[in-house]
């Protein structure tokens, strides 16, 4: 997979380093001289240009990409450089760094962006899975369809403890994607069962969170 990062800092260098020890191809770009550091991380393509430009674009041939991310610390940018790479060069995947959470209700479709990643949200947002049992926690949004990944720690008087997956009612537009158990990943079947304590991420549609978390955290009333 070719990868394209707009900047070249911090955050863009240590993702290019992540992808490239996965064995995909990274073209890290930046306008600003002293933000090329080949020795940093000389397994990338190095490109000395402003992202915002068609030119520069045309020159790392963005259309041969399969993801862009616009990782500079400038949220202006980064919506620029994720409208260009959707609808100027139809890149598949577009992923944008959001720097002030009051801007990510830009960060949507109509600016080309597919992700967007919002580092304080995110850090929240773990810090809140850290110490919450029960309550469901947004942990990224997804552009299309309005989903999010969203975490749950099953609480031990959950009315789901003990039932079977595949013998849950779930809401629509809901999908269980994994189940952290202790140090154990697990891809859901219809035949596990849940446990007090599992870490549930499910990929949700936003209306459906209320109802999602009502659904395992509730016991259910004796009958």
């Amino acid at each position: 997979m070719r990868v394209a990062i707009a900047g070249a800092g911090a955050v863009g260098r240590s993702i290019a380093g992540e992808l490239l020890e996965n064995g995909h191809e990274v073209l890290l770009i930046d306008k600003a001289p002293t933000a090329i550091s080949v020795e940093r991380v000389p397994q990338a393509e190095w490109l000395l240009a402003d992202a915002c430009e068609i030119t520069s674009l045309d020159e790392a041939a963005l259309q041969g990409c399969n993801v862009v991310i616009a990782a500079t610390g400038d949220d202006k940018v980064n919506l620029v450089v994720s409208l260009l790479a959707k609808t100027e060069y139809g890149v598949p995947r577009v992923v944008a760094r959001v720097n002030n959470p009051k801007n990510e209700w830009l960060f949507n479709e109509s600016w080309g962006v597919d992700v967007a990643v919002s580092t304080p949200r995110l850090m929240s947002a773990l810090v809140e899975e850290a110490v919450s049992v029960g309550d469901l926690v947004r942990l990224l949004r997804f552009s299309h369809g309005d989903a999010n990944l969203v975490e749950l720690t099953l609480p031990p008087e959950a009315a789901l403890v003990g039932t079977r997956v595949g013998e849950v009612a779930w809401p629509q537009d809901t999908s269980l994607v994994t189940i952290i158990r202790g140090t154990r990943v697990l891809t859901p079947s219809k035949d596990d069962v849940l446990e007090a304590g599992d870490e549930l991420l499910f990929v949700a549609a936003q209306a459906r969170e209320e109802q999602l978390e009502d659904l395992l955290s509730v016991r259910r009333e004796d009958a």
